[in-house]
């Protein structure tokens, strides 16, 4: 099972220092680390007139943006998802 914990705190209580501190002393240790940013108030990682966005706009559920380097999803959901929810699905690559 991968361990899960989160980092909560008020707005600019040091919660991102502290896990890229955490993140760069687990990766020194070897372990292959993932991170879930959750946002109350929702976002937006493509932008109109882009062609992920236009796949959005055209009904897609999923939308995958790949490189070499990188890969995004975007994935409609109908609630939010739970802690042991999103690492069920997308994290099995992490330690």
């Amino acid at each position: 099972m991968i361990p899960v914990f989160a980092i909560v705190g008020k707005t600019d209580s040091g919660k991102t220092t502290l896990l890229e501190k955490l993140v760069a002393e687990l990766k020194k240790r070897g372990y292959r680390v993932g991170t879930v940013k959750h946002d109350i108030h929702g976002f937006e990682v493509d932008h109109p007139g882009k062609d992920s966005w236009r796949h959005a706009q055209a009904g897609a559920d999923t939308v995958a943006i790949s490189s070499p380097q990188k890969l995004a999803l975007i994935k409609k959901v109908d609630h939010d998802l739970k802690p042991d929810e999103l690492v069920g699905e997308y994290f099995q690559d992490v330690d």
